[in-house]
């Protein structure tokens, strides 16, 4: 006698169908990386990368090209190897990358290839279908499957700064999905896997496809993505609610300048340590982070009007912030 057929049985079929089509369409773009130190040839680690242009440019993230493989050996980047789902693996070169939001573009040679495209990340939806293609611990290939859990995270990324607009899932991450796509049910990038929490379930991290898609386009124009920076050393620091009152101030923190580089914007414009900077052009600073947020590639060249608090009197400075190099 026939078994009874459940009633969610064609929708699991659906689900199936979708994550199988996505994955058929992805996977073709997605690379094996493998490190290799280039002074001795030990092996360095690896990682996923994807492909986003048909003429063979890359996404993985920062760490991955400056990880142990380059420390070993003091360069300034490993030497890559690209292996796809075709079973053909080719070398792999640094375009350049951003510490900042942990991003990377390198270029394969021997196009056309398949590549993918990015999604638009503003538009997602917490519980929609994520899936992560990556090569965890080695295994190629790899494809887990699960939801967008939260939108808009900050993360500390490795170069200390805070990533804006990350994505969380929990679609499985471990070591070696780092670069790898994190993709909707249509097979588009929403996501750059990047971060898990250690010993903590369910808690992945990956950098929108907008930022992404920002960032690549700077790298692809400029070899680096263009900030503006006053050459400062700063922490984040509560206000008293008294001088908040006096100042007639929303925000109850600001950034405490405790270092200040010779010959920088700062510098030139009379920054002295202990300054608690308040505004650049009118908009309130409310921290390092926020500070960092504000000093953008428009800023560059141009001079921004500057309020800090100093010895419990407000001092209005002039600084042109200049263009930061990593």
């Amino acid at each position: 006698m026939p078994l009874d057929i459940h009633p969610d049985l064609p929708l699991l079929d659906a689900y199936s169908r979708t994550v199988i089509s996505a994955v058929e369409a992805v996977a073709p773009a997605v690379a094996h990386l493998r490190l290799k130190n280039k002074s001795n040839g030990n092996g360095g680690g690896a990682a996923t990368g994807f492909l986003f242009t048909p003429d063979g440019y890359m996404i993985t993230n920062s760490h991955v090209v400056h990880g142990p493989a380059v420390k070993a050996g003091g360069e300034k980047s490993p030497e890559i190897r690209a292996a796809f789902a075709d079973g053909i693996e080719r070398p792999a070169y640094l375009v350049g990358d951003d510490p900042d939001t942990d991003l990377a573009v390198l270029q394969v040679h021997g196009g056309p290839f398949p590549a993918l495209t990015f999604g638009d990340s503003s538009k997602l939806k917490v519980g929609q279908l994520a899936l992560a293609v990556g090569n965890p611990l080695g295994f190629e290939c790899t494809v887990t499957a699960g939801v967008v859990s939260a939108l808009g995270r900050s993360l500390r990324g490795q170069a200390g700064r805070q990533i804006d607009d990350v994505l969380q899932t929990d679609a499985a991450l471990n070591p070696g999905n780092s670069g790898g796509p994190l993709v909707d049910s249509h097979g588009q990038v929403i996501g750059v896997n990047t971060a898990t929490i250690m010993g903590a379930q369910g808690l992945c991290f990956a950098v929108a496809a907008n930022t992404a898609m920002f960032v690549a386009t700077e790298i692809l124009r400029h070899g680096v993505v263009r900030r503006s920076h006053l050459g400062v050393g700063a922490q984040t620091v509560g206000i008293p609610r008294r001088i908040v009152r006096a100042l007639e101030r929303g925000p109850e923190s600001a950034a405490r300048v405790f270092t200040i580089e010779t010959g920088s914007p700062a510098d030139l414009a009379g920054f002295m340590s202990g300054d608690l900077l308040l505004e650049i052009d009118g908009e309130p600073v409310t921290g390092v982070d926020h500070l960092h947020r504000l000093l953008t590639a428009e800023r560059i060249g141009k001079e921004a009007a500057i309020k800090v608090l100093r010895l419990g009197k407000v001092v209005d400075l002039k600084a042109i912030p200049r263009e930061r190099r990593h």
